[in-house]
């Protein structure tokens, strides 16, 4: 049998037409007949999800707008007018609401009580914010170090007590404060040791601070906590292969790396130290030594719905909110300014 010649195609039948590649016009027609008429153009999928964000938003907005600007903006409005009474104030038109001006400000700026009240929460603070924050450090660095035992335990023992509302706390500790119920009088008693009066005169200061401090240190612990647990390995290693010990890393290295925490619980410390209310408002019925002025919100709380003067109450709020946010403002520059020079340096 012949053998065709080496390099020759062999032949099956009849001969195929060579295979023509189609052209790109051709391609896109087809693809064009294939995708159904209502499949969106590229055009239309990407312009179509810039108003997707807003509708996300727009919950948000509307509780701030419902649940915060709104009272605030009815605060000013409030603290802006006042009510006239005319004659005797009986009958029908007696008294009516009138525009103000500034009156409301002037009389909150120069009242006694509410300079009294904002000196009496600065001594409270001045006791509060750095055991709060000084015991938040320790136990954020205790329970960093690898020496620890139980450390799960430990963080849910040292923050449950930032679970219990403030009012049950005031009240807890409070039945400790009586010498008639507290356990600790009965035990100092027996063994023959002074009492002390924990409701009164500088001692209260004590008292509530300890509430404060109790209740408060371990949220700050747990920002504390998560930011030395977010620093690097190798910066320990390194610390350690210089010869640093744990109080020298500790000293050196963490503590300068959680300064941004530190200044956010301090902000966060500072703001509720303004803001206290709870803590005076509970005890004072336990004691005469809380005035019903005792604290800045006390005092708002007393104007409104004792006096019955809701503008003046809303002035003072109003104040007081100016003065939370000019403080803070001016602790956050600084802060910063500090920050941002040491990062040249």
């Amino acid at each position: 049998m012949t053998q065709p010649p080496k390099g020759a195609r062999r032949s099956y039948g009849a001969k195929a037409a060579p295979y023509a590649h189609p052209s790109p016009t051709t391609t896109l027609e087809r693809a064009r007949s294939v995708v159904p008429r209502w499949f969106p153009s590229p055009t239309t999928t990407l312009e179509r999800p810039r108003s997707a964000p807003y509708f996300f938003l727009l919950p948000a907005a509307v509780l701030f707008a419902l649940f915060f600007a709104l009272p605030i903006g009815y605060a000013v409005w409030l603290s802006l007018h006042k009510v006239e009474v005319k004659g005797l104030g009986l009958g029908k038109g007696a008294k009516s609401e009138v525009w103000a001006g500034l009156e409301n400000y002037t009389s909150a700026l120069t009242d006694s009580e509410l300079a009294a009240s904002a000196l009496r929460v600065l001594g409270y603070g001045a006791v509060v914010v750095p055991v709060m924050l000084g015991l938040a450090l320790f136990f954020a660095l205790l329970l960093d170090s690898e020496r620890v035992r139980a450390r799960s335990f430990a963080r849910l023992a040292i923050f449950l007590p930032y679970a219990v509302p403030g009012v049950i706390a005031a009240v807890l500790w409070g039945f400790l404060y009586l010498p008639d119920v507290s356990p600790f009088h009965f035990v100092l008693d027996k063994l023959g040791l002074p009492q002390p009066d924990l409701m009164d005169g500088g001692p209260l200061y004590l008292a509530m601070s300890n509430i404060a401090v109790w209740g408060g240190t371990g949220f700050n612990m747990i920002v504390i906590y998560t930011a030395l647990r977010s620093l690097p390995a190798e910066v320990y290693e390194a610390a350690k292969l210089d010869g640093c010990s744990e109080l020298q890393i500790a000293l050196r290295v963490k503590i300068p790396m959680v300064v941004p925490s530190l200044v956010l619980t301090f902000f966060f410390s500072i703001i509720a130290t303004l803001q206290v209310f709870n803590e005076p408002t509970t005890l004072k019925p336990l004691t005469n030594g809380i005035p019903s002025t005792w604290s800045p919100l006390m005092k708002v709380y007393n104007d409104a719905f004792t006096g019955g003067n809701i503008h003046a109450a809303s002035a003072t709020a109003v104040v007081l909110a100016l003065a939370t946010f000019v403080l803070s403002f001016a602790l956050l520059r600084i802060s910063n300014r500090r920050t941002t020079q040491g990062a040249s340096r």
